[in-house]
């Protein structure tokens, strides 16, 4: 590769890093090419981006970016995924690959500027997805003021049933 074709890899890499969201490292060896293209594929449906990418050229592109935090980390075959939109996707879908094909290792990851190790990864993993998250804050959201409302009422109905049963009482008489 020339030196103008590296400079310009770099730079995209570079752009690439400062969009993403999440990345996260993994060591593929032992992986054949059928494999990682069924992993790529899977990625590529949540928006994530699976790139092998030299160590040289991955350090010099994480300059200036959160990335620049898992340096230590980029040694040996790499691959980098980097999410676009939910940063937890990537996690999930390396951490199901993975128990499919133990042949995949996670490195080491990046959430929102939080350097992230493999356990911390798989419980990110773990964590239900953002749509049910939201739905259960909005269900909390809809339960407690319809709680609150029914604690107010109750003082309410039950002074209407007492003057209900005087009223009774006093027709009755």
């Amino acid at each position: 590769m020339q030196r103008r074709e590296k400079e310009a890899l770099v730079t995209d890499i570079h752009e690439k890093l400062k969009e993403a969201k999440a990345a996260i490292l993994t060591d593929f060896t032992g992986l054949n090419v059928q494999q990682i293209t069924q992993l790529r594929r899977t990625l590529k449906k949540s928006a994530v981006e699976y790139k092998v990418v030299k160590n040289t050229l991955l350090r010099r592109a994480s300059q200036n970016t959160d990335i620049e935090k898992l340096t230590e980390h980029v040694v040996g075959p790499i691959a980098i995924a980097l999410a676009y939109e939910d940063p937890v996707a990537p996690a999930k879908i390396l951490i199901e690959f993975s128990k499919a094909q133990p042949a995949l290792e996670i490195k080491a990851g990046m959430v929102t500027g939080i350097v992230m190790t493999p356990k911390d990864i798989k419980t990110l993993a773990s964590l239900p997805s953002k749509e049910v998250l939201v739905a259960k804050f909005i269900s909390l959201l809809k339960t407690y003021p319809t709680r609150f409302v029914r604690a107010l009422n109750t003082p309410l109905q039950r002074f209407i049933s007492t003057l209900d049963s005087v009223k009774k009482a006093k027709e009755k008489a």
